[in-house]
């Protein structure tokens, strides 16, 4: 337990160091988000309506002490202020809104592509030097291969070509929004070549990573020892060799989890997915402070998150961390 009371306090300390640059970046840059709003109204504003603007982008002469505790205050409240590409929807309602679409879409595909790539790593590495070795260079290419262009790709060909599958939205324009099947199948239907996208890039960096420290790991003498006990062969692979072998890719899982909030930015884009990704390039092309140190803020916590998630998964697997806790 102490090893897991230490991490916790590392993360609260990260977790405040995040929260602090998060207030202090956006009032280092240069640049007013109130004048961007007034100047994409033509400047046709009251002076007061641009009073109440700035209290409600939390500018102010106060003290940058007192905002920083103001700013505080508002997020133990859930306010995150308000969007200027949105005005006047707060940057919470639009989060909450483009979250769920990248939880659905990469939350799932990223999961499935770590637990399809490890276990096909573990297996090329308990079969090497058979046919399935034939599986690393396409492995290894497509993990050369960036996650657009693999998204353009299938484009290309599943969506113009041959016309098998929506190349944007996240859901049919004929389907109403709602808890029926239609609509599920809809949403399905439209995430398909995204979902396919992301598993594809990122599959191979799961094989190869894990294959290679599985066959470091086949060579350790509780491996030799488990095999000359006489288990079988599947248990040696999975209970011995497979458990240990998986421990490192454990932290770069905990980052991907943590990175699914942040959505794949170039995949949303390239498939017009309402995620929370697409939120972050309109706040980037509108200058949109607010919404940009929301998402930053969702995203720094949601790493932070997952990897203390990853430190309890460590305790779970790893005897030796069992050990020094006591």
């Amino acid at each position: 337990m102490r090893f897991l009371a230490r991490r916790l306090g590392f993360y609260l300390l990260t977790a405040w160091a995040a929260i602090t640059l998060n207030f202090l970046v956006p009032r280092l840059m240069p640049g007013d988000p109130v004048e961007l709003l007034v100047a994409r109204m033509k400047g046709n504003v009251d002076p007061a309506a641009i009073d109440a603007m700035r209290r409600a982008f939390g500018i102010s002469d106060a003290s940058l002490w007192q905002q920083y505790l103001d700013y505080l205050g508002n997020l133990a409240r859930g306010e995150l202020g308000r969007s200027i590409t949105f005005f006047p929807t707060e940057v919470s309602t639009v989060i909450a809104d483009s979250l769920p679409w990248t939880l659905g879409l990469v939350g799932v595909a990223t999961l499935i592509s770590y637990l399809v790539g490890t276990s096909l790593g573990a297996l090329l590495a308990w079969r090497r030097g058979t046919w399935l070795d034939g599986v690393l260079p396409a492995a290894t290419f497509m993990h050369a291969v960036p996650y657009f262009w693999v998204a353009l790709a299938l484009v290309f060909v599943f969506g113009v070509t041959l016309r098998w599958f929506p190349v944007s939205r996240a859901y049919g324009l004929d389907v109403m929004p709602g808890l029926t099947p239609e609509f599920a199948g809809s949403v399905a239907y439209h995430a398909a070549l995204p979902a396919i996208t992301i598993v594809a890039a990122s599959m191979a960096d799961r094989i190869l990573g894990m294959r290679n420290v599985m066959v470091t790991t086949l060579g350790e003498d509780y491996v030799v020892m488990a095999e000359a006990k006489g288990l079988t062969s599947r248990r040696v692979m999975w209970a011995y060799a497979a458990r240990n072998a998986i421990l490192p890719n454990i932290t770069s899982f905990a980052l991907s989890l943590g990175f699914v909030v942040g959505g794949s930015v170039l995949t949303e884009i390239v498939f017009s997915y309402p995620g929370i990704g697409s939120m972050l390039l309109k706040g980037v092309e509108n200058e949109d402070f607010p919404l940009m140190q929301g998402i930053f803020l969702v995203i720094s916590l949601a790493v932070l998150v997952a990897n203390f998630l990853a430190d309890l998964a460590y305790v779970v697997l790893d005897p030796r961390t069992r050990q020094e806790s006591e």
